[in-house]
């Protein structure tokens, strides 16, 4: 066939498979049944990932006796609870993780400007008073960890306070 210039049809040899298909389509599909996190396809009722590129992997999980019995007790219950990838949960910085951040660098630029050695944090009295007395003082690392990752921001912001002072 080749030799006369006929080539087989390629309809053959596509697969059914949507090939252009992004989770984020499938949701604006469907609706709120799925949503999209990561790069992935859940089923927000049954809190399990989907296959965003067979269409009818989709509406076979909709349609399933485990998805009803699953999305009637999802509507009854009043927190409604949407499975987010790992990535993304590490990526998210909630108000404590923002004020934890805060409260070891106000600890470091206190030490700093009290010439009071970072290695004083790892004392067994300075955890306890930490820990008890002050909001979430028990969060507060070691005095390697501060140094290595607190002493340098540290570093700069009172580097460019000084540079603005003498200009």
């Amino acid at each position: 066939m080749e030799r006369f210039g006929v080539k087989a049809t390629p309809s053959r040899n596509r697969s059914k498979t949507a090939l252009y298909v992004t989770p984020r389509d499938r949701v604006t599909e469907f609706g709120s049944e799925l949503h999209e996190d990561g790069g992935k396809l859940f089923c927000t009722s049954c809190n399990v990932v989907l296959n965003h590129v067979r269409k009818s992997a989709i509406n076979d999980h909709l349609k399933s006796k485990t998805h009803t019995k699953r999305k009637a007790e999802f509507e009854e219950q009043s927190v409604r609870k949407k499975h987010r990838t790992l990535t993304a949960s590490l990526q998210c910085n909630s108000v404590a993780q923002t004020e934890k951040i805060s409260v070891i660098q106000d600890f470091v630029k206190m030490c700093l400007e009290a010439n009071i050695p970072l290695e004083k944090a790892d004392h067994p009295s300075v955890r306890a008073f930490l820990s008890r007395h002050v909001k979430n003082g028990s969060s507060i690392p070691k005095s390697d960890q501060l140094r290595k990752t607190y002493l340098p921001d540290g570093y700069e912001s009172e580097n460019q306070l000084l540079s603005t002072e003498d200009c």
